[in-house]
């Protein structure tokens, strides 16, 4: 396992926030943001949840409270890590869910729980095409006003942190960090994995053809893929958050 050398599995938890926790949860659903986010997407989630689900997140290095920690731009390296950090929480039922570039990233993570024995109960991925489509070309070599202008083509409804110039300097390092990883995840025979999985996708979003999301049925077993289309664009996940955590909801009430 490639675990970066300053990590070990005791400070391993700085991964991970905790929306909410659960004396005795029924299960975990542990989040994981898009290029350039952060765990704070999700951190209205919980009152839109059960009360029996224990809801985390993973917190990327490079911005907020790991400001000064260097970003990682190798999935491998990445989703070793996340994986090494969440053995401490594995003694209840786990659901995954990813947003954009954390779709990739919760892919990858299942596909290493399972190799260790351990089935999520579910994997949602949103926003993202399947690994094995032909992926468009991540813009992280462009001069940052480009960068920023591509971001707010995408619908980010909080790109307007870039107006100010020193939240600028403070994001934009993580977010072409982040494009160059995504850029360079292109697994040309990309694992399947057991665990049902639920494709989100906004029906206006330039980045994921309904093709490409459908292609994550490629990596599920028979019967255990649905596609959830929802009005909007690349961030419907904000401007539909209350219907897209009602299906989640759905989906884990049945475990």
């Amino acid at each position: 396992m490639r675990v970066p050398s300053a990590m070990t599995v005791t400070d391993a938890t700085k991964w991970l926030r905790v929306h909410r926790r659960v004396s005795d949860p029924r299960i975990r659903l542990l989040c994981f943001p898009h290029a350039g986010g952060t765990a704070q997407l999700f951190h209205g989630w919980p009152a839109l949840l059960p009360s029996d689900v224990e809801v985390l997140a993973v917190r990327y290095p490079g911005r907020q409270d790991r400001l000064a920690e260097a970003c990682i731009e190798d999935m491998a390296t990445l989703a070793d890590t996340i994986e090494t950090a969440l053995r401490p929480w594995l003694d209840r039922p786990l659901a995954l869910f990813g947003h954009s570039m954390g779709a990739c990233v919760a892919y990858e993570v299942a596909v290493r729980l399972e190799a260790r024995g351990i089935v999520p109960e579910h994997l949602m991925v949103s926003a993202h095409e399947a690994p094995q489509w032909p992926s468009h070309d991540a813009p992280h070599e462009v001069d940052d006003d480009n960068l920023i202008s591509h971001v707010r083509s995408l619908g980010d409804l909080h790109s307007e942190a870039y107006d100010i110039p020193e939240l600028r300097d403070l994001l934009l390092p993580a977010l072409r960090s982040d494009y160059r990883l995504i850029g360079g995840y292109r697994p040309a025979n990309p694992t399947p994995v057991k665990a049902p999985i639920t494709a989100y996708t906004g029906q206006d979003d330039p980045t994921c053809v309904v093709d490409g999301a459908l292609a994550w049925s490629g990596l599920a077993a028979p019967g255990s893929f649905e596609l959830r289309p929802f009005p909007g664009d690349h961030f419907y996940l904000v401007a539909r958050e209350a219907e897209v955590v009602a299906d989640v909801a759905a989906r884990l009430a049945r475990v």
